[in-house]
């Protein structure tokens, strides 16, 4: 491939992303992320991924894209802003990802729109996409193409826009040109530390799922245990704290994608209703959110939970 090719098909890549709604793209080459093995390695040696065994999968696949993707030259890193205009009126809280549809079904429909301009652009290659859906470090991936850095709390952070975005990649077999890491922009700061209830985040950049509400609320399978009782701070869905306090997310501005807007049945819902709740009403609040990974009898439970806390 020439040099104006590379150059040509990075250039269609970057006006694509943005085309489709996509905040942000940068691009990394595909390589062996021989750093983050090693402290994935130690993550789960030391037991901080709970009862999430299946991130003990496909270790190798999940360290190089090229054993995801055959012949992969790039990793394409994509960010999608989620942040909402205003917090849902609930008696408890759900995690701002959560407010509106499913964000895997919304981000899968625009990459695969992505590959297909793609594949018209450049002709055949092989080219996977995912967005929390498969064995992919995205917030590596996303710091080394550049469009942020892994803060203290583990969430990416943009420097220019804050940390509340989904991320998205494509994996490809073509060279392209290459972004740089901007660096860490935390500096001594510690209030996602300081502010987390549980003090899930162990250490910088270590979060221990054990101890971490949104563990608790969503992959936990059995009910929440006692000894986090007074410490939910009323979260039934997911935990923002640390993004709250993120100063950088003081520069943070309304997405503008319709598809996150809440269901506007949700600030209807009477408290006495909400602990009550039924299957039914779960499946019609929440029929195309992610709060159905939960499913019904968790957050049902959970907001029981939250409930005795009062």
């Amino acid at each position: 491939m020439t040099n104006s090719q590379i150059e040509r098909h990075t250039q269609f890549i970057k006006l694509k992303a943005k085309e489709l709604g996509f905040d942000y793209c940068g691009i990394a080459k595909a390589e062996f992320l021989e750093d983050d093995a090693r402290r994935l390695e130690k993550w789960l040696r030391q037991g901080m991924h709970a009862t999430m065994s299946w991130m003990e999968n496909h270790f190798d696949k999940r360290t190089d894209p090229r054993k995801l993707v055959e012949g992969a030259k790039s990793v394409v890193s994509l960010m999608l802003n989620y942040y909402p205009q205003q917090p849902l009126n609930l008696p408890f809280k759900i995690s701002k990802y959560a407010y509106g549809k499913d964000y895997h079904k919304v981000i899968k429909d625009k990459l695969k729109m992505f590959i297909n301009a793609l594949q018209e652009q450049v002709g055949q290659l092989q080219v996977r996409a995912f967005t929390d859906s498969g064995p992919v470090l995205e917030k590596a991936w996303a710091a080394r193409a550049g469009i942020g850095w892994i803060g203290k709390h583990s969430n990416l952070i943009n420097k220019k826009s804050g940390s509340f975005y989904f991320l998205a990649e494509l994996i490809l077999d073509i060279e392209l040109i290459y972004d740089n890491p901007i660096g860490d922009f935390c500096g001594t700061c510690t209030r996602c530390i300081d502010a987390c209830p549980t003090q899930a985040i162990v250490q910088p950049f270590i979060v221990d799922s054990n101890k971490c509400i949104s563990y608790l609320t969503i992959e936990l399978k059995e009910n929440i245990p006692s000894s986090f009782q007074n410490q939910m701070q009323g979260w039934a869905f997911g935990c923002d704290v640390c993004q709250d306090v993120c100063p950088w997310n003081r520069f943070s501005i309304p997405h503008n994608e319709t598809q996150f807007n809440p269901n506007p049945k949700l600030s209807s819902i009477e408290k006495e209703q909400w602990q009550d709740i039924t299957e039914d009403l779960f499946k019609e609040l929440f029929q195309h959110s992610a709060v159905k990974r939960a499913g019904y009898k968790k957050l049902k439970n959970t907001i029981s939970y939250i409930c005795s806390e009062a």
